[in-house]
């Protein structure tokens, strides 16, 4: 009887188990709907602006301006802008992406470029700082809302730009996870600066350029839809310089796209936790079913041996 006890006591904690994460799954669910929502909300804006950039790219050549988002320079350092979760439970959403950071931290190096780390979430801090000597770390941000703000890349921004601007850094790449839908997430790199290419990007790798694609950016300009804003008449003058002009869009537009990889970053993983919630109410409930089936067995088999043994004495 002992051994039915322990069998009903699993039963009670599978189901109570079940209960934790189909509740788990429901607020994930809730979540996610809002983390697509504000992705949506956030595309007219980036739309708008990579818009305007085009139209005064048509007046002006970047080439011709002085800029130091554009401004093209020998390679020697990459940072790695890496953006996980603070939380578990949501699959190999975290795992994924710490895993495309070391194989891309160890890719650069192995090329002759001096590699950094910029982390965003606790599980990509945690891991690499046990691992602080083989990685150099030189920012971290946690506790960002769990949908992310403009208050949330705007630090994130400063870091890298201040990076850059200041030498440190010749070029930044970010690894999130691209929301593609509730059941599909991938992780992605992707370059943040400078907005050109400098040859040593990866093949799928989308780096940030002044075109967009159905409310999205793409990397070939002949593929991008007519602009549907209105050109920039010829007489138009600009009471500023192209140089004041690129200086003070272009670090908004850079904000503007990693906000957005942001919010990629955070539906994704919602979605993979809800998935993984999914998948272990699943689990449990078939759990329950075949600890149900093993309980009633060995009950079963306690009443046979029980009447037997009955039968037993009275034969005797």
């Amino acid at each position: 009887m002992a051994n039915l006890k322990d069998i009903r006591d699993r039963i009670v904690s599978v189901k109570n188990t079940r209960k934790i994460t189909e509740a788990m799954r429901l607020v994930a669910a809730a979540k996610v709907r809002r983390a697509q929502e504000q992705v949506l909300r956030s595309r007219p804006f980036a739309d708008r602006l990579a818009r305007v950039l085009e139209n005064i790219q048509s007046r002006m050549q970047f080439e011709a301006a002085d800029s130091p988002l554009l401004k093209k320079r020998e390679v020697k350092k990459v940072t790695l802008l890496a953006v996980t979760g603070d939380r578990g439970l949501c699959g190999g959403y975290n795992t994924n992406v710490i895993k495309q950071t070391e194989q891309r931290y160890q890719e650069l190096q192995r090329q002759g470029f001096e590699t950094n780390l910029v982390l965003i979430g606790r599980k990509a801090i945690t891991y690499f700082k046990n691992r602080s000597s083989q990685y150099i770390i030189s920012a971290s941000f946690q506790g960002l809302e769990q949908v992310p703000t403009a208050i949330d890349a705007e630090e994130a921004t400063s870091e890298v730009l201040s990076e850059f601007l200041s030498e440190s850094t010749d070029r930044v790449e970010i690894i999130y996870t691209k929301f593609i839908s509730l059941v599909s997430c991938n992780p992605v790199i992707q370059t943040l600066l400078p907005l050109d290419p400098q040859g040593i990007a990866q093949e799928d790798d989308e780096i940030f350029r002044i075109t967009t694609k159905d409310s999205r950016l793409v990397i070939e300009k002949d593929l991008a839809p007519p602009n549907e804003e209105p050109k920039l008449p010829s007489d138009v003058v600009f009471e500023q310089s192209p140089d004041d002009l690129l200086n003070s869009l272009l670090p908004l537009y850079l904000q503007n796209q990693l906000l957005r990889a942001l919010q990629e970053a955070a539906a994704s993983e919602l979605a993979s936790r809800m998935t993984a919630m999914n998948n272990a109410s699943d689990n449990a409930k078939e759990l329950a079913k075949t600890l149900s089936l093993t309980y009633n067995k060995a009950r079963q088999a306690a009443i046979t041996q029980e009447i037997l043994e009955v039968v037993g004495g009275s034969n005797a």
